[in-house]
């Protein structure tokens, strides 16, 4: 099964946002530094994230950007989906070519596969997520690390 690094990345920093937003609009920066995440490829997931309406951007002095919607609203799913992902159990990438230009024995079941995963992660929501103690915990821990070392962009 196949999930890249931009689909993990993209859901990472939209909970890193939901999980930040009761302080205003976030700043790439601070995610890319309490997330591990390189900013110019979170430049490039935000745009795509922007283009499918779940990020607001707000420019000027203490700009940065918003959900843009509730983090309740906002599945997994439509994470990945954005930034142009897809879960994929098969070898083929949903194709049919499999083996040798035709569909191999096991297509469908890796392809029923992939529909599953994607539902489960259609029913999971960002606000699902970030209400969970454990998420909570790594989230604290994070920005004490980060406020501590006095290198959040936001706090400059």
């Amino acid at each position: 099964m196949r999930l890249t690094t931009k689909g993990r990345y993209a859901v990472t920093a939209m909970l890193d946002l939901a999980m930040n937003a009761h302080s205003g609009p976030i700043c790439l920066a601070d995610i890319a530094r309490r997330q591990e995440i390189s900013l110019s490829y979170l430049e490039q997931l935000f745009a795509r994230l922007r283009r499918g309406g779940l990020v607001e951007s707000v420019r000027g002095p203490g700009g940065g950007y918003l959900l843009a919607q509730e983090p309740q609203a906002i599945s997994v799913a439509r994470v990945i989906d954005a930034v142009d992902e897809s879960v994929d159990a098969t070898r083929c990438g949903g194709l049919s070519d499999c083996q040798q230009g035709d569909t191999c024995l096991t297509h469908h079941l890796w392809c029923e596969l992939s529909e599953h995963i994607h539902g489960f992660l259609d029913g999971v929501t960002l606000g699902q997520l970030a209400d969970r103690q454990e998420i909570q915990r790594i989230a604290s821990r994070q920005r004490r690390r980060l406020d501590g070392d006095g290198i959040l962009a936001s706090a400059t």
